[in-house]
């Protein structure tokens, strides 16, 4: 773990003046919309369906090669392999279908994003025993901060570019608050006399110890978490976690029976964004909701997806809908196979 975590690390540095890249390079032929009837004055919601699926698959990110590589591995193999874990666990499977019960959410969006992350990210350990023995060693390191060359996430988050996220209550929106002024005013600038790297948020302020940016069976970094503690606190019960307390965020994140909270709560999440925003109701596609979960900030999609449509109709031509990446793709390509698990 330790190496591949150093892998991402490195690997990180190096793309990170890159960018994603992710979008899906040969998107399926929008199917005839199916829209939900409308409120008087409310805008139709477009269904994306289950059978909603490009022809062939988006470009691989080369992040993935290049972690597959290291690991000495193929997809395939790390495919066989999570689907193995899955298959033999009947507890984490269990876990699954409560988790998506919680938040009223197919389970399926939950298999599809573990197994997207093992496919094409890290390696699967050949048993859950080995992420619930990382969660204690998490748990039990109260010197775990996050930080960025002394400062703190909670002093940084106190900075000027931050008062109108610090006025918004919901913590969804507020994390996508700060990502979004950290990308338009830190990311690879100078301020105030000191450089901020080129790289994403939760890689440079909630890395310590260089241990990776993504954790345990759902691969779920500590933002992803904090975004979402709220719901799932409310919905599940488990503790409110906080940046003052990084220790804890993590033994939540890499223990099986409590990340699958979080995954579940963070697909959730984009669902709602993608019907509220963009007017797609996403629920039944599991590649578009494993898109999102690979990717991050489903609002600022959502969000631009819907620029894009306005465009769009005063244009006079049909909406575009939401895009797999490679990796929802695949998700999309092995649904059958992996509804077999449930």
């Amino acid at each position: 773990m330790r190496l591949i975590a150093l892998s991402a690390a490195v690997c990180a540095a190096f793309l990170a003046a890159t960018g994603v890249g992710n979008a899906a390079s040969d998107p399926a032929a929008p199917p005839k919309a199916k829209a939900a009837a409308p409120a008087a004055g409310k805008q139709a919601i477009i269904v994306v369906p289950p059978d909603y699926h490009a022809k062939t698959q988006p470009q691989i990110y080369i992040g993935a090669k290049f972690l597959t590589t290291v690991q000495g591995s193929n997809y395939s193999e790390k495919y066989k392999k999570i689907y193995g874990l899955l298959a033999r666990d009947k507890h984490l499977m269990a876990n699954i279908k409560k988790a998506a019960a919680h938040f009223g959410i197919d389970p399926i969006h939950i298999i599809g994003a573990i197994v997207g992350e093992h496919t094409y990210n890290i390696n699967t350990y050949d048993t859950l025993q080995t992420y619930y023995v990382k969660a204690l060693q998490y748990a039990d390191d109260q010197s775990l901060v996050f930080a960025y060359k002394g400062e703190t996430a909670a002093k940084f988050f106190t900075r000027p570019q931050f008062a109108k996220c610090e006025t918004i209550d919901a913590l969804y929106a507020k994390w996508d608050c700060r990502q979004t002024v950290w990308n338009t005013k830190f990311y690879g600038k100078l301020v105030d006399g000191r450089l901020y790297p080129r790289d994403r948020l939760h890689r440079v302020f909630f890395q310590p110890m260089f241990s990776g940016q993504t954790f345990g069976i759902g691969q779920i970094s500590p933002v992803a978490a904090l975004m979402v503690t709220d719901q799932v606190h409310a919905k599940a019960g488990l503790p409110l976690l906080t940046i003052d307390k990084a220790s804890q965020v993590y033994q939540q994140i890499m223990n099986p029976d409590t990340s699958v909270e979080y995954v579940a709560a963070n697909i959730r999440a984009s669902i709602d964004a993608y019907k509220r925003i963009a007017g797609f109701d996403i629920s039944q596609n599991a590649g578009i909701t494993a898109t999102l979960y690979n990717l991050g900030d489903a609002v600022t999609r959502a969000s631009q997806l819907r620029a894009v449509n306005l465009a769009r109709a005063q244009k006079g031509q049909p909406p575009q809908y939401p895009e797999e990446n490679f990796y929802g793709w695949f998700i999309n390509e092995h649904v059958a196979d992996l509804r077999k698990l449930l």
